[in-house]
């Protein structure tokens, strides 16, 4: 035998085979011969992205590994003191997925295997390799004693292994190993964290035992050195022995917080939607909050989209003409100077109070604010305007939420999540018997949404502080520097259900107040609903209100405007006929504008209705044939609104007609003092009450009680007033602050009016309802006071003092009665229009 220094076959030294992880031939299992045995090198290579080296060559291994199996078997075999000799490594296996590798080795028969796996064991131990990717854990190595299984299935390796207890032979019986048993052999290869050993009454077979090891690196030692190991009599394995089959199995880490989650829904469901609130709060706040400030400072993606959109829309309307000029819009603004001045004083004062514009639809309250008062704010990137309409016109609640929200630039908003979290909130209620908390109401939603929106513009509002003085001390001494929060279309009717209509103007207006009160912002409304004053009190109780009221042009005024949209676009139409010199292109016929000054006193100074006037005249009507298509139209939408049957809308088609026919000869009056009046079945008489607002003091008018005095009026009369100004029919004028008299709700209303009187079907039919109305009340009365008559005349005959009471029950139902042949007469002769015109 020669001893001395190791030697290392040459021609098998450098061995090295391409194998896969299946092992030799792809058996699973590795040959060995009686002079070969094997060592399991762990830790390796790391099992977390073992996935990436099965695309490296087998010349990567040894490179990227923590350490060489043939350099530290060389190594350990050359530096030992055992007298270990003739030992070659025949061939290396690396095993990827366990981060380790099988080398197999050759020794002659005086060498023990034990031996060199205990030089091995030294030498790792005394040299410390310790892996680049985990420096706390050292490379280790062992001898294999078992018929390891090299398989290339999808089996992960984990920290607890399965061991079962096979017989030899399919005729033994094999022992099943008991705790102590299974530590002696396990040990050695690493801690281990617990034994289970299976149930005594399972029925499973074979029989097994799980093993927990603290580490996974050493479950894999274990594994691959133990499997197929077969125990013997004198060491527990029965009188045929015992084969150990070893398995990876995945041990449920966070079983204790699936059951608590299973068990205890009422706590865990709760907790899970308060952790999402929370991250949400944390992530996506911040993010909206500066999504809002971009929207207002015009500093986002789609700002900039939008001022591209916008620029070329623009540069087209002034080649094609399709848009008003500034310099048309100059001469109505400049007779709104004033109200410019009012509103822009409003902005340099610290009331924390509301500033309301009202004006009716169509009177430019749009305009006069955010193109003229509001201007430098707008040029200073603090003015937001939120438009009530697309909320208010919303169908459901993910539309209003997103409409809201692309109101004021909050993003992101995941509208659509509030039917999905509708549907987890019921899953839960139905399971855990209580409501969750995932899913979050309309009226939350539009909280958070204002929440935020206050948020950035408290942050553009101080984005201008200097000095040492707090926040709130800033804003109060700085009203100029704050932002102006603009409110269109506040109240805006529409047919959406009224609770949820009646929420988000009340969300709007407490937000506009806490803007207010803590000096954040200015906040306008505008608005056409003449009930605002009860809306925002409610939400800025014991404060007087600043309001604005936009009422028409004067006739001068609209007639100056009027001319100068017509003078535009005639140079315009000049241009074009200058830059096309074809012969194609003949100048329009001019139209006479003669009667322009009769029509525009006939159509009024509404804004809406001069640019409709403006548009029909370029179009090369006259403005008389004009002004009586606006009529047409006007007439016919107040006989499908107001005069004909339809649905509940506070008001009687007796009760509109009443106050048509009233303004109408009232007019009448006006224009002709000395004409005979036309039919009044109320005998009104015109209102004695002087203007204030300065209205056209020649626009017909009634008396607000007198007309509260007529029969069709005595019952909720007031209601039905109210329910006609809302629907913009008529315009109730105050004196003192109490209702005086009642004009048109339009100016050409007053031409409407007369038109539609005027018509002998229309009239006929509603008069007639309306004489109908008052005979019914004429005999009601008659039959009251013969009933008296009758309860009289059975009294005793020497009862006294009742001759004056029956006198007047008489005289009562005689000027009843001719009342009643009076009306029959007039119902006669209206029966009579209807049958001659029909």
């Amino acid at each position: 035998m020669t001893t001395g220094r190791a030697t290392i076959d040459p021609n098998l030294a450098g061995l090295r085979h391409a194998t896969t992880e299946a092992g030799e031939n792809k058996t699973g299992h590795i040959t060995l011969t009686p002079r070969e045995s094997i060592l399991f090198f762990g830790n390796l290579l790391p099992i977390d992205i073992q996935w990436l080296f099965r695309y490296l060559r087998t010349s990567s291994f040894q490179r990227l590994g923590a350490a060489s199996p043939r350099h530290v078997l060389e190594d350990a075999v050359r530096t030992n003191n055992l007298g270990i000799t003739h030992v070659s490594v025949v061939e290396v296996l690396p095993r990827l997925k366990e981060g380790g590798a099988f080398v197999k080795f050759a020794h002659d028969e005086h060498s023990d295997p034990a031996t060199i796996s205990e030089a091995v064991r030294v030498y790792l131990k005394n040299q410390r390799i310790r892996p680049w990717w985990n420096p706390l854990r050292r490379v280790k190595a062992s001898l294999v004693v078992g018929k390891p299984w090299l398989e290339d299935l999808y089996r992960l390796p984990s920290r607890r292994l399965m061991v079962e207890f096979l017989p030899t032979n399919p005729a033994a019986t094999a022992a099943e190993l008991s705790p102590e048993q299974l530590y002696s052999f396990f040990r050695p290869y690493g801690k281990l964290a617990e034994i289970v050993p299976q149930p005594a009454d399972s029925k499973v077979l074979p029989r097994f035992a799980y093993l927990d090891f603290s580490h996974r690196d050493r479950a894999v030692l274990a594994k691959n050195c133990l499997h197929g190991y077969t125990v013997r009599e004198d060491e527990g394995g029965g009188k045929d022995g015992t084969v150990l089959r070893l398995t990876y199995h995945k041990k449920s880490r966070f079983r204790w917080a699936k059951d608590f989650f299973l068990n205890h829904p009422r706590i865990v469901v709760p907790l899970l939607a308060a952790l999402v609130a929370g991250i949400s709060i944390a992530i996506f706040d911040p993010i909206r909050t500066a999504s809002i400030k971009a929207h207002i400072r015009g500093h986002s993606l789609g700002k900039w989209l939008h001022r591209g959109r916008d620029f070329i829309v623009s540069a087209a309307k002034t080649q094609l003409r399709l848009g008003d000029n500034t310099n048309q819009s100059a001469v109505l603004w400049a007779d709104r100077e004033d109200e410019i001045s009012t509103i822009r004083a409003w902005l340099m004062e610290s009331t924390e109070t509301f500033n309301i514009v009202y004006g009716p639809r169509g009177s430019g309250k749009r305009e006069l604010v955010l193109d003229h008062a509001l201007s430098e704010k707008h040029d200073a990137k603090k003015l937001l305007v939120v438009d009530c309409k697309p909320m208010l016109e919303a169908r459901s609640d993910s539309t209003v939420i997103l409409a809201a929200a692309n109101q004021v630039g909050y993003r992101p908003v995941f509208s659509w999540m509030n039917s999905i979290s509708g549907l987890i909130d019921l899953a839960a209620q139905g399971v855990t018997g209580v409501k969750a908390g995932f899913s979050e109401t309309l009226e939350t939603q539009l909280n958070k949404i204002w929440l935020n929106t206050a948020v950035a513009l408290k942050q553009i509002a101080l984005s201008q502080k200097e000095g040492e003085s707090t926040d709130d001390e800033w804003l109060l001494s700085h009203p100029e520097a704050r932002p102006v929060v603009v409110i269109d279309n506040f109240l805006f009717r529409t047919s959406s259900s009224e609770g949820s209509k009646d929420m988000i103007n009340q969300k709007l207006a407490s937000w506009a107040a806490d803007l207010t009160t803590t000096n954040v912002a200015h906040v306008i409304f505008l608005t056409d609903d003449v009930a605002f004053g009860k809306t925002l009190a409610a939400a800025l109780p014991g404060r007087v209100f600043r309001h604005l009221t936009l009422g028409d042009c004067e006739t001068e005024t609209a007639l100056r405007y009027v001319h100068g949209q017509l003078e535009e676009n005639s140079n315009h139409h000049h241009t074009l006929l200058h830059h096309d010199s074809s012969p194609a292109s003949d100048e329009k016929p001019q139209v006479d504008l003669s009667t322009l000054p009769q029509s525009i006193a006939t159509l009024g100074g509404r804004l809406s209705d001069l640019e409709f006037l403006s548009r029909r005249i370029r179009a090369g009507e006259t403005p008389e044939h004009a002004v009586r298509e606006i009529i047409s139209i006007a007439a016919a939408e107040i006989t499908k609104m107001f005069l004909l049957p339809g649905p509940q809308r506070g008001f009687t088609e007796g009760q509109a007609w009443t106050i048509v026919r009233s303004l109408a000869s009232d007019q009448q009056t006006h224009q002709n003092p000395n004409a005979h009046p036309s039919w009044n079945p109320f005998q009104l008489k015109p209102s004695t009450e002087t203007d204030p607002s300065g209205v056209d003091p020649s626009a017909p008018r009634i008396g607000y009680h007198t007309i509260l005095l007529t029969p069709p009026f005595k019952t909720a009369g007031e209601a039905a007033l109210a329910a006609l100004e809302q629907a913009e029919l008529i315009t109730i004028e105050y004196s003192d602050g109490r209702p005086a008299s009642i004009r048109p709700g339009r100016p050409v209303y007053s031409a409407v009016f007369a038109k539609l009187v005027k018509d002998p079907v229309l009239s006929a039919r509603m008069d007639l309802g309306l004489v109908g109305e008052r005979i019914k009340a004429e005999e009601k009365k008659v039959e009251a006071a013969e009933e008296e008559l009758k309860l009289i005349g059975g009294l005793a005959r020497r009862a006294r003092g009742l001759e004056g009471r029956v006198e007047y029950l008489v005289q009562k139902v005689d000027k009843a009665q001719r009342s009643v042949v009076q009306l029959e007469g007039r119902e006669d002769k209206l029966r009579g229009v209807l049958e001659r015109e029909g």
